[in-house]
C-alpha cells in the first residue's frame, strides 16, 4: 500500500519534470532557429549564437528562458527587446569576489566571458586564457613591464596563464598539452594541437587520449609518456607543460609571494608532482586524464620540452652528473696515490 502511495506521489513530479524539459527544448529549438543562423549577425554580432559552443556551456542546461525570461509570443515582430539576466543573479559569490579585485571596476563579466560560449577552467588551455587577457593587456607591453624584475620574462609569459600568478588560488598542478612542432628543429616553436591536427593519427575507434594512454586505463604512466616522445609516428608533435591553478578564483591581484622565484621553482614541489594530460575534443574544448605522480619530473622520458629549473629532475642526468663528479675527485686521488707510492724511487733518482 505504501509503495502504491509513493508511486502516485512520484508520478506528478516526474510528469512536471518531463514537461519542463520539453518546454526548455522547444524554447531552445525555437530560439536557435533564428539566432543559430549566421545571417542574423547583420542585425548585430551579439544576436548570433553558435549552437555547438552553446550546447557545451552550463547555461544550456537552464535554457534561453533562464536568462531571457520576458520574450513575448510575438517576438521579434513586437519590437520589444527581451530581458537579460545579470551574472550576479546566479553567480553572486563570484561577482562579490571579482568586484573587490583590481579588475572589478574596469571590466564586466562579459568582457572576458561570452555567456553563450562560456567554458569551465578545465575545458580551456592556458593560451586560451591569455587570449582573453590580451584583449586589454598588449603582449609586448606586458613583457617589458615584467622584464624589470622577472628573468626570461617573455618565456614565462608565453608558458604560463596569467591567472597562475594573478589570482589567489592555492593549489596548482602541471597540465600537459599535445603540441605540434613548427619551424626548424633547432630554431622552431610549437603551438597547441587541436582535434583537426591529431585526428589523422587516430585508428578506428580511438580517441585523442588513446594516443598516449595506450592501455586506456585513464592514467598516463611514465612509460607511456616515453613511448609517445620517442615514437617516430609522433615526431612532429611534442608535449607542452604549464603550471595552472587547480581551482581558479576571480580575485585578480598582485601577490607578494609571486615575486619570489621559489613559489614555482622548488625541488619536488607538489605542483610538479601532480599533473594531467589535456587533450582536445571536436568542439574545441579539452578533457583531461591524470598522469602518474612525479612523471613530470623526468625531462628525458616524461616531458622533454618542459623544464622547470629547480624542480624538474632526470634520473639519467643525475647519474651522469654523479659519475662526472666522482671522476673529477678520482683524478687527484689517483694522482696523489701514485706520487706517494713512487716517492722513494723518485728520491733515489
Amino acid at each position: 500500500m505504501g509503495k502504491t502511495i509513493g508511486l502516485l506521489l512520484f508520478l506528478p513530479v516526474a510528469l512536471f519534470l518531463m514537461l519542463a524539459a520539453k518546454t526548455t527544448d522547444a524554447a531552445e529549438n525555437g530560439c536557435l532557429t533564428c539566432h543559430g543562423e549566421t545571417s542574423i549577425q547583420s542585425g548585430g554580432g551579439h544576436l548570433y549564437v553558435d549552437a555547438g559552443k552553446y550546447s557545451l556551456t552550463t547555461h544550456a542546461r537552464i535554457g534561453c528562458p533562464g536568462c531571457h525570461a520576458k520574450v513575448t509570443k510575438g517576438h521579434p515582430a513586437d519590437g520589444l527587446r527581451p530581458s537579460r539576466a545579470t551574472c550576479k543573479e546566479c553567480h553572486a559569490a563570484v561577482f562579490t569576489e571579482y568586484d573587490k579585485s583590481l579588475h572589478g571596476k574596469k571590466a564586466g563579466c562579459t568582457d572576458c566571458h561570452n555567456p553563450h560560449a562560456a567554458k569551465p577552467l578545465l575545458s580551456v588551455s592556458a593560451r586560451d586564457i591569455n587570449v582573453q587577457c590580451a584583449k586589454c593587456h598588449e603582449h609586448s607591453q606586458i613583457v617589458r613591464t615584467h622584464a624589470k624584475w622577472l628573468p626570461q620574462a617573455a618565456l614565462h609569459i608565453d608558458a604560463l596563464p596569467c591567472i597562475t600568478c594573478h589570482t589567489g588560488s592555492e593549489k596548482y598542478v602541471i597540465t600537459l598539452y599535445i603540441a605540434k612542432k613548427e619551424g626548424s628543429p633547432t630554431n622552431g616553436g610549437s603551438s597547441i594541437a587541436d582535434f583537426e591536427d591529431l585526428k589523422s593519427l587516430l585508428l578506428p575507434g580511438q580517441k585523442i587520449g588513446d594516443l598516449i594512454d595506450g592501455n586506456g586505463d585513464g592514467l598516463v604512466s611514465l612509460k607511456e609518456l616515453k613511448s609517445f616522445n620517442t615514437s617516430g609516428q609522433y615526431k612532429n608533435f611534442t608535449l607542452l607543460g604549464t603550471m595552472m591553478p587547480e581551482v581558479t578564483t576571480h580575485s585578480y591581484q598582485i601577490l607578494d609571494n609571486r615575486w619570489d622565484c621559489t613559489f614555482c621553482h622548488v625541488s619536488g614541489s607538489n605542483a610538479s608532482q601532480t599533473s594531467f594530460l589535456a587533450f582536445p575534443d571536436k568542439e574545441g574544448t579539452y578533457s583531461r586524464i591524470a598522469v602518474e605522480k612525479g612523471a613530470i619530473l623526468d625531462i628525458l622520458y616524461g616531458t622533454p620540452d618542459f623544464y622547470m629549473l629547480g624542480a624538474t629532475r632526470s634520473t639519467t642526468l643525475s647519474i651522469l652528473g654523479a659519475l662526472i663528479a666522482a671522476g673529477g675527485l678520482l683524478v687527484p686521488i689517483v694522482h696523489g696515490s701514485i706520487r706517494l707510492a713512487t716517492r722513494k724511487k723518485r728520491k733515489e733518482q
